[in-house]
């Protein structure tokens, strides 16, 4: 990726180190927290039962340590993605008449706090519609490059954008109907609005990166490559195969990698929402 000449942002909010992994007082607690990490293991989001708990009580004020972020390399390129992101969705709601909300990306090792309740590494980046932030350790990277071998910056980049797509979502009123539906639905249908919902996402990183691209030329031969490889390797369908050895597509919760790969490469051929309505695809 090009970002010589990118901004960073602002809102990065870093707090590894802080003493992140108190549980809230009054707040969710551990329950949720296993139950997420046991849904992760057997193909569920875990940030469907976050976001389910965050409805009963939200934790009182963090008290970690959130200093400036450090000035490492891959902290740089995190705030230069993160801005990014923002001019890109600021433009995009500014031509639909919309206000867009910039938001925050906390950086953290290990686990801490969230309104959505206690966030774990091993969740990987999360986002928690509930204080508008996107959570990530950014050990995954390595995971990304190592246990998934999708390497590369714009595979990086695709994580952030992706989990970005969710705040959008979020802002536009599409994460609580889905939220409503999938508290109504059984699971077979409860897990296939969440395969919408993910797919959406990862079709919104593709009209990030069209427009980012377009207005700015950040992308370098082979950067959408390296974004195919990581939606590729993080489809229900590989994760479940490599956990245990056959998938179970009414577990998926993302969707396959071939989905995913086709959502993201829609979004980043048109360039604009319209394109991303998963909920009206007769075919994902």
């Amino acid at each position: 990726m090009r970002l010589d000449d990118s901004r960073e942002s602002d809102n990065v909010e870093d707090r590894r180190g802080g003493g992140g992994g108190g549980l809230p007082v009054g707040g969710i607690g551990v329950g949720t927290v296993v139950l997420a990490l046991v849904a992760m293991y057997f193909g569920i989001d875990p940030r469907v039962v976050l976001n389910q708990a965050s409805h009963v009580s939200a934790p009182p004020p963090s008290v970690e340590q959130h200093r400036p972020p450090a000035n490492d390399a891959e902290t740089k390129f995190v705030r230069k993605v993160l801005a990014e992101t923002e001019d890109t969705w600021q433009q995009l709601f500014r031509q639909a008449g919309k206000q867009y909300e910039d938001p925050k990306l906390v950086l953290f090792s290990g686990a801490t706090r969230t309104a959505c309740g206690t966030g774990q590494a091993a969740m990987g980046p999360f986002y928690c519609p509930a204080d508008h932030k996107v959570y990530i350790d950014l050990g995954f990277y390595q995971e990304l490059k190592t246990r998934f071998r999708a390497p590369g910056d714009f595979a990086q980049a695709y994580v952030i954008a992706h989990e970005v797509g969710h705040h959008v979502q979020n802002l536009l009123g599409v994460s609580a109907k889905v939220q409503a539906a999938r508290e109504r639905a059984g699971e077979r249908e409860a897990n296939a609005l969440s395969v919408r919902l993910e797919l959406q996402a990862d079709c919104l990183a593709g009209v990030w990166a069209k427009n980012a691209d377009t207005a700015r030329h950040i992308l370098d031969e082979g950067d959408v490559d390296e974004a195919l490889r990581a939606a590729t390797a993080i489809g229900d369908d590989t994760l479940q195969k490599q956990a245990k050895g056959y998938a179970v597509p009414d577990s998926f919760t993302h969707g396959s990698s071939e989905q995913r790969v086709r959502w993201f490469k829609r979004g980043m051929a048109s360039g604009q929402v319209k394109d991303c309505n998963t909920f009206q695809a007769k075919s994902l």
